[in-house]
């Protein structure tokens, strides 16, 4: 059974532009396009919570090999877009094409809608299977552990288990992602209540560790290299490149379970460029797209590409694999209870 996924109540905010090849400065999915002898055209838009400079890469990457394409990107948040993406259905059709963002939950939520088509790709038969919808509506682009990060010039042991972060030593030493911005942020407090080792009890006993709260990743990866605060809850690749830029940041993969999102990429059913939307997508799964994203330090969906460097493989990590319905019918309380606990 899907389940219908509630809107979170944010104010719109306004969402950074990339406008790759030349395009106009508003995403225009109604134009002309599709697949010709020379392969895609026309104009692709895509509403993604990538990274900035890590989305302009891969655009870069695919308009190698279908030049024919103009790709027009907003990035935000994935708490943005949702607000974004329902305040253009409120108003008439949703004006992209793909989506690429955090987790599973928000995708089901948009099945269950109706907003998604069913995907064409001819790599999805090369991935672990574990992220690829078994009804063709979304799939997995890359996987993405959330961590323990840590200073290593302000700490000596580093926690190693989400249970430690509880300890009252860690009082005012901790930072965490904004569920209400962060994807990753909202999926991992809806999986921690549902492991039994964890639960309300121990989300209790961590928000009494009055951790900070900053808008996403980055910050939080940033506030840990600087030394503002000890310890961040963050995703893996972030830490990664910290520690590779000179960073004193270092990574524990939590021994009590590693949660992760696969970062999906779906189509919207008011696509204006099907054609040139299956063709990205099968473009971040194919073997090229999956080695840049090893190159961008993401752990990937297929096994014939490597992992990045200093990322352990998938079979030595303790990954939790929740049920996902579940986890998408919670979220939203979950985040809701995150939120009341730091009051």
């Amino acid at each position: 059974m899907r389940h219908r996924s509630k809107y979170l109540a944010l104010a719109l905010a306004p969402l950074a532009l990339l406008t790759a090849c030349g395009g106009s400065a508003e995403g225009q999915t109604g134009q002309s396009g599709g697949a010709t002898a020379d392969g895609p055209s026309g104009t692709l838009t895509v509403y993604t919570s990538e990274p900035q400079a890590k989305i302009d890469e891969v655009i870069a990457a695919y308009n190698e090999v279908n030049p024919n394409v103009e790709v027009e990107v907003f990035r935000a948040g994935t708490g943005e877009l949702k607000t974004r993406i329902a305040t253009e259905k409120q108003t008439g059709d949703i004006q992209a094409d793909v989506i690429l963002a955090a987790d599973v939950p928000t995708f089901e939520g948009y099945v269950a809608e109706g907003d998604l088509q069913e995907l064409d790709l001819e790599n999805a038969g090369e991935l672990n299977q574990d992220v690829v919808d078994a009804e063709g509506f979304y799939v997995g682009t890359r996987i993405i552990p959330t961590v323990i990060a840590y200073n290593t010039g302000l700490l000596d042991a580093a926690p190693e288990s989400w249970a430690e972060l509880a300890d009252p030593a860690f009082k005012g030493k901790l930072a965490m992602p904004n569920p209400d911005v962060s994807g990753a942020a909202a999926f991992n407090t809806a999986v921690w209540l549902e492991e039994e080792a964890l639960g309300g009890k121990w989300l209790t006993q961590l928000m009494a560790n009055e951790p900070t709260v900053l808008e996403s990743n980055g910050p939080v990866g940033q506030a840990v290299a600087g030394g503002t605060v000890s310890i961040g809850v963050v995703v893996d690749y972030v830490a990664r490149e910290l520690a590779e830029r000179g960073s004193p940041v270092a990574l524990n993969y939590p021994t009590d379970g590693v949660p992760y999102v696969s970062q999906p990429a779906g189509i919207f059913t008011d696509a204006g460029n099907p054609a040139a939307a299956n063709d990205f997508i099968d473009f971040l799964i194919s073997q090229e797209g999956q080695k840049l994203a090893v190159e961008q330090s993401y752990v990937p969906v297929r096994g014939d590409v490597g992992v990045p460097e200093g990322a352990p493989e998938l079979s030595e990590l303790k990954l939790i694999n929740p049920d996902l319905e579940k986890i998408a019918g919670g979220q939203d309380a979950a985040v809701e209870k995150f939120n009341s606990l730091l009051d």
